[in-house]
């Protein structure tokens, strides 16, 4: 059992980050506008959160500009049009960087010539090498860095080790632990804690969670890793991200403790414009066919499709699911 301290109190080191344009941009293809932008930055000021993601810096080489929004490709000359220079700093910003999926080499200038401030190295546990390079080179241009090593359910924990041991050798800030088909058990989360405690005691760095809500588990798991003394935890407006979604960020900021955290500017933005949002038709949130991906530990692109058509019958998909085990 945790430490009441633990759960009552609250830690200085402890940063909430933002992801609602990042992994809420997988609902919408990133087509959010300029206003609803300025409002959730505004909005994220009020609230005290500490860092806003804005999206992906994604290649135009490999993804049709024109089929998607630009936050899937956050130029910084966007970045400044619409929230302008962010002098004050008082959110920091961040993009996602996927392993094979950016030009980051010439994309993410130095951070003296862009308005970003944390570059989200994403990979899987077979990218690590490739994640390395990426990480030294985002730290080269002056960048506080982290590395979110996706679908970690599904890897072998010996991997999971040899992988960590590399990032833990890297010059990266934070390295998270991403329950991407949201199969995690709280109980599963603490003894994967342990794990990447190991690494992050010893090479001092950060760690992160990122959770997801396919087994309506993704504000518990994130609660659970707090506790075991996890310091970033990301969230999303009502939720919104890919499929079942994420950790609410009105859930965590009534959770925690420290009077930096303002819940009525969330609860503000979300009647304002995230219901709005829904109502428009966008998909996003638990529902059976997310649950049952979750349970079988799969990504949950058959379940997106699932909801694209409109199915309801969970019974055949359970069958679909249960066949390909």
């Amino acid at each position: 059992m945790k430490e009441v301290a633990k759960l009552l109190g609250y830690r200085e080191s402890v940063k909430v980050v933002d992801a609602t344009m990042r992994d809420g941009g997988l609902v919408n293809d990133f087509y959010f506008t300029d206003d609803f932008v300025k409002k959730l930055y505004q909005t994220n000021i009020k609230a005290g959160v500490d860092y806003m993601e804005l999206g992906y810096k994604a290649s135009k080489e490999l993804f049709d500009v024109d089929k998607f929004g630009k936050w899937k490709f956050c130029d910084d000359e966007d970045i400044y049009e619409v929230i302008g220079d962010n002098a004050e700093k008082k959110v920091k910003l961040a993009v996602m960087a996927d392993v094979g999926r950016c030009d980051y080499q010439n994309d993410i200038r130095p951070r003296s010539q862009s308005p970003l401030d944390l570059i989200r190295v994403a990979c899987y546990v077979h990218q690590i090498p490739a994640a390395v390079h990426m990480i030294e080179d985002a730290k080269n241009k002056g960048y506080e860095v982290s590395c979110n090593i996706m679908a970690i359910s599904a890897a072998q924990e010996a991997d999971v080790r040899a992988a960590l041991q590399m990032i833990g050798e890297s010059p990266v800030d934070c390295i998270y632990i991403v329950d991407s088909f949201g199969s995690l058990y709280p109980e599963q989360l603490a003894r994967l804690v342990d794990v990447y405690m190991e690494t992050a005691t010893k090479h001092k760095k950060i760690l992160g969670m990122h959770a997801h809500d396919n087994q309506r588990l993704a504000f518990a798991n994130t609660i659970e890793a707090v506790g075991d003394g996890v310091d970033w935890l990301d969230a999303t407006y009502a939720g919104m991200g890919r499929g079942a979604g994420n950790c609410t960020m009105e859930n965590l900021l009534g959770f925690l403790r420290n009077p930096k955290y303002q819940l009525y500017p969330v609860i503000k933005f979300i009647e304002e414009e995230m219901v709005p949002l829904r109502e428009s038709g966008l998909k996003w949130g638990y529902d059976i066919q997310y649950l049952l991906t979750g349970i079988f530990n799969q990504h949950p692109r058959t379940a997106i499709t699932f909801t694209k058509e409109n199915r309801k019958d969970f019974t055949e998909y359970y069958k679909e699911l249960t066949a390909q085990e």
